[in-house]
């Protein structure tokens, strides 16, 4: 289940209409798919991707995608520290960073400057985001027992290339705690 947090306010939203109104309203889409398929810790990426392909194919043929590939982080992922330090600095990509929850959890943050307070959602099983290409953000898996499977869909992986803003507006937050 989604929640949507803003800190600054001391707002949660859990409602999935109210969270999809409230990103659509900024340019962001999310949406939830159905995600009833218990995989193995064992499962292929091929495995994973053929289970939703149904959904996959018309999503990137309406987005114009041409591939997409799956991420899976848990307690056993070597150098876990500096992974998460890649994706917990704020941002920007040149192209949309999508993200298909498979299983498990993460948080996504948002800085869209426009006098708008910093807002998160956290991310789980069956939920899907489109963060628009150049949208400030950051990432956390969690600092202790991470675990994230997801679908990464994208139309050059050269594109997912992190441009940093040296900002550090992120740790702001490192004292956030994640819904439960």
């Amino acid at each position: 289940m989604a929640v949507l947090s803003i800190p600054q306010t001391k707002i949660q939203i859990t409602n999935p209409a109210e969270i999809k109104s409230f990103f659509n309203e900024r340019g962001i889409y999310f949406d939830q798919w159905k995600c009833d398929i218990i995989f193995k810790d064992s499962a292929t990426q091929e495995e994973i991707l053929n289970a939703y392909q149904k959904d996959l194919q018309p999503f990137m043929k309406s987005g114009g995608y041409l591939d997409a590939d799956v991420i899976s982080i848990n307690q056993l992922t070597e150098n876990y520290d500096a992974i998460r330090a890649k994706f917990l600095a704020e941002h920007t990509h040149s192209e949309d960073e999508i993200r298909f929850f498979v299983d498990g959890k993460g948080i996504f943050w948002f800085n869209l400057e426009n006098e708008e307070p910093i807002f998160n959602l956290l991310c789980e099983k069956g939920d899907l985001i489109s963060v628009p290409t150049g949208t400030k953000h950051w990432f956390d898996a969690g600092e202790t027992n991470p675990f994230v499977k997801a679908i990464r869909i994208f139309s050059d992986t050269k594109g997912w290339t992190p441009e940093y803003t040296g900002s550090k507006i992120e740790t702001e937050f490192a004292n956030f705690e994640i819904p439960r």
